[in-house]
C-alpha cells in the first residue's frame, strides 16, 4: 500500500512517527464518456476565462471567492504560517466508548503503520491501551485543507483511523419521520420478531456485490463481440403494503422455505399471534359490552316485571305438554318410531289445551267449595 500522509500520533509527550494508508478500496466498474456518433473520448480540460486556453496542473492556485464574485488568491505559504498544531500531528483528546460514537459520523477509514523502528514501542504501547481499556481515542488533524475529528481503534495488530464528521455537519432527522398516527399492534410485533429470527445472522464475508460482478460479465462478452443474452431482474414489487399482517405472514413462510425449514411452525406461530391479539382487543370490548347491557336493563324494569307471569305460565304448560310427550312415547314402543312421534305431538297438544280449559272451572269450584264452608259456619 502506499502512504496518503505522514505525520505523528501526539499521545500526551509521546509521539508516535506513523503513516496513513487507505483502509478501503473502490471495486465500481468506472466508465468514460464517449460521443455516441464516432466513439470519441470526451474530456474536460481546465481552461484560464481570460486566455481562454487551457492551463497546466501546475499553474493552477486556490482561491477564496467572496460573496460579490471577488477572488481572492490563498498560497500555500499563507497555509502554512497558520497557527495549526494539527497540521502535522494526530493529537489525541480523549478516550472513550465505542458506543458513545454516532455511527452518522463515521467516515473514511484509513490504517496508521509505524514510521521506522523507533516508533514500534510507542505504536505497540498505545495499541495494547486500547485494547484494554476497550476504549477508543478521539484526535484531532489537519487532512486536504482542513481541520478534521478522528476516532483510533484496533484492528487485528494495527491501528485504524476512521474520520468522523463535527457533529454539526449531521443533520437534525426532523420532517423525515412519517407525520401519520399509526399504532403498532403486539401482533404485528410478534410476527416482525418471528421473521427477524427466521432471517437469522448473516456472515458479511459471505455476501457478494451480485451487480458488479454481472457488470463484469457485460463487459468481457461485449469485449469478445457476444450478444448478452442475461433476463432482466424482477420488477421490484409495489410500495404500498395492503395487509401488514399477510406481509408479515409470507415473509417468514418465504424466509423459512429459503432455508429449507418447514413453514408449518411459522404459519402456526402467525396464527397463535394473530388470535392472541384478537383475544386481547376483545377483552378490552367486552367491559364496554357489559356496562352498556347493564344501562339498559336499568331503563326498562316495568318490561321485565309484566313479562315474569307469562314466562311461569309457559312453563307450567312445558310441563304439563312434556309429560304428555312422555305418555305418547310409551305408546310408541308398541306402534313403531312413527306412531310415536305422531302420538307424543297430538297427546302433548290436547293435554295443553285441556289443562287450560280445565284451568278456570277448577278454580271456580274451588271458590264455591271456600264460600259454602263460610256459610255454613
Amino acid at each position: 500500500m502506499r502512504s496518503i500522509w505522514n505525520g505523528n500520533i501526539s499521545f500526551g509527550l509521546v509521539s508516535i512517527p506513523i503513516k496513513m494508508y487507505p483502509a478501503t478500496e473502490d471495486h465500481s466498474v468506472s466508465f468514460r464518456q464517449v460521443h455516441t456518433k464516432d466513439g470519441g473520448r470526451i474530456r474536460y480540460r481546465k481552461v484560464c476565462e481570460l486566455e481562454d486556453k487551457q492551463v497546466d496542473a501546475e499553474d493552477i492556485g486556490k482561491a477564496y471567492e467572496d460573496a460579490d464574485g471577488t477572488l481572492i488568491p490563498i498560497t500555500d505559504d499563507d497555509l502554512a504560517h497558520l497557527p495549526l498544531p494539527t497540521t502535522r500531528a494526530l493529537e489525541i483528546q480523549a478516550f472513550v466508548s465505542a458506543a458513545d460514537i454516532d455511527p452518522l459520523q463515521m467516515g473514511d477509514a484509513y490504517y496508521l503503520g509505524a514510521n521506522g523502528a523507533a516508533a514500534a514501542k510507542p505504536y505497540a504501547l498505545l495499541r495494547e491501551a486500547l485494547k484494554r481499556s476497550e476504549k477508543v481515542a478521539i484526535a484531532k488533524y489537519a487532512h486536504r485543507g482542513r481541520e478534521r475529528l478522528g476516532m483510533l481503534r484496533v484492528v487485528g495488530d494495527a491501528i485504524a483511523l476512521h474520520r468522523l464528521l463535527w457533529p454539526d455537519e449531521v443533520r437534525d432527522p426532523v420532517g423525515v419521520a412519517p407525520k401519520e398516527r399509526v399504532t403498532v399492534r403486539e401482533a404485528e410485533l410478534d410476527l416482525a420478531d418471528t421473521l427477524m429470527e427466521t432471517l437469522g445472522e448473516v456472515d458479511l464475508h459471505e455476501l457478494r456485490d451480485e451487480y458488479h460482478e454481472a457488470l463484469e460479465e457485460l463487459v468481457a462478452a461485449k469485449m469478445a463481440g457476444a450478444t448478452p443474452t442475461a433476463e432482466p431482474g424482477e420488477a421490484p414489487a409495489g410500495a404500498q403494503v395492503v395487509d401488514l399482517m399477510a406481509a408479515l405472514r409470507d415473509s417468514v413462510r418465504s424466509a423459512r422455505q429459503a432455508r429449507g425449514e418447514e413453514t408449518g411452525e411459522a404459519a402456526e406461530g402467525a396464527e397463535t399471534a394473530e388470535a392472541a391479539g384478537k383475544e386481547a382487543r376483545e377483552a378490552t370490548v367486552h367491559p364496554l359490552r357489559a356496562r352498556g347491557k347493564a344501562a339498559a336493563a336499568k331503563k326498562a324494569p316495568a318490561g321485565r316485571k309484566t313479562a315474569a307471569p307469562a314466562k311461569k305460565s309457559a312453563a307450567k304448560g312445558a310441563e304439563k305438554a312434556g309429560a304428555a310427550k312422555t305418555t305418547g312415547e310409551t305408546a310408541a314402543r308398541t306402534t313403531g318410531k312413527t306412531a310415536a312421534k305422531s302420538a307424543a305431538g297430538s297427546a302433548g297438544k290436547t293435554t295443553a289445551k285441556k289443562a287450560a280449559v280445565k284451568k278456570a272451572p277448577a278454580k271456580k269450584q274451588a271458590a264455591a267449595k271456600r264460600a259454602g264452608g263460610r256459610s255454613a259456619s
